[in-house]
């Protein structure tokens, strides 16, 4: 039988969406093993005073499997 833990991280970078999910997933990788999958379920962006993209936000939930 296998169990599921899931666990809620943030993350940003200032390169793009994609960097800012695989910075999150290989920073939380350093801690957690078995690391599964990930849901990312909220995306924000800060911009500058024209408009502009200056960083990109995400909210995800990670699962990984339980030893």
């Amino acid at each position: 039988m296998s169990v599921a833990k899931i666990i809620e991280i943030n993350s940003a970078s200032s390169k793009g969406l994609e960097d800012a999910v695989k910075q999150g997933l290989r920073k939380t990788a350093k801690s957690v093993k078995h690391i599964k999958g990930a849901w990312v379920h909220d995306i924000k962006v800060d911009t500058d005073e024209d408009g502009s993209v200056t960083e990109w936000r995400i909210n995800m939930r990670v699962s990984f499997l339980v030893e």
